[in-house]
């Protein structure tokens, strides 16, 4: 059940991303999809019945709007210490906690950070992410944990558990 909801979810997207609906597309749409579905367990959740709540699919569509205004942010961020090399970095790696639970949700947050400009996640050991960040502004765990993780974890959280 598992393998053919993520291969539905997957051809979907597929066929979204694409915009065809030529024949030959829609077969090798639903040929990658399938074997992603059969080789990559992650995607699939434990629960297949919570894949068809409508929630989960507006909190995704207010995370993409969401992550790219931080994307947005952080790109104005990085261009301005890079154009003006008097601003102050204070680069160095925090460790932050995560409330996912999920490895797919967890992955979905190392990859959110990483593809903002100006963190990166380092690693990862169980709930705590090792972050570097080019402008350290606390090192207390739960100060960086708010400024890094929390704006993408309470959708992450509603969309992967």
């Amino acid at each position: 059940m598992r393998v053919i909801i993520s291969t539905v979810v997957l051809f979907v997207v597929w066929v979204i991303l694409t915009q065809s609906f030529d024949p030959q597309e829609l077969f090798t749409g639903l040929i990658v999809a399938a074997i992603v579905s059969m080789i990559s367990p992650a995607i699939s959740s434990d629960k297949p019945k919570k894949w068809f709540q409508p929630k989960r699919y507006v909190y995704l569509v207010v995370y993409l709007f969401y992550f790219i205004w931080q994307m947005i942010k952080s790109n104005l961020d990085v261009a301005k210490r890079v154009i003006n090399p008097k601003l102050p970095i204070n680069p160095g790696i925090v460790k932050v906690k995560t409330k996912l639970k999920t490895n797919a949700g967890k992955l979905a947050l190392a990859n959110s950070i990483t593809l903002t400009p100006g963190t990166l996640t380092v690693d990862i050991h169980d709930e705590w992410f090792y972050i570097h960040w080019i402008d350290v502004r606390s090192e207390d765990i739960q100060k960086a944990t708010q400024d890094i993780v929390e704006g993408f974890e309470k959708y992450l959280e509603v969309i992967f558990e």
